[in-house]
């Protein structure tokens, strides 16, 4: 299990940091009444996160790497 951490962490990290930044830039500026595709959202906030899940992958190897 040790050895997929940063890949989880990775992932949780970058789909909650997107929507968090989601909700705080864009969805306090659009007025109620405009409509807003959340599979997109979603969709991209996947994205975010497997983007985040191999950067955490690869500081992990990183990491163990240089402790050998």
């Amino acid at each position: 299990m040790k050895n997929i951490a940063g890949v989880i962490s990775g992932f949780v990290l970058g789909m909650a940091g997107f929507l968090l930044m989601f909700k705080l830039i864009f969805l306090d500026n659009i007025p109620p009444e405009d409509e807003l595709a959340p599979g997109m959202v979603l969709i991209v906030a996947i994205l975010s996160g497997l983007l985040f899940a191999f950067v955490g992958s690869k500081i992990q190897d990183h990491f163990r790497k240089k402790g050998n």
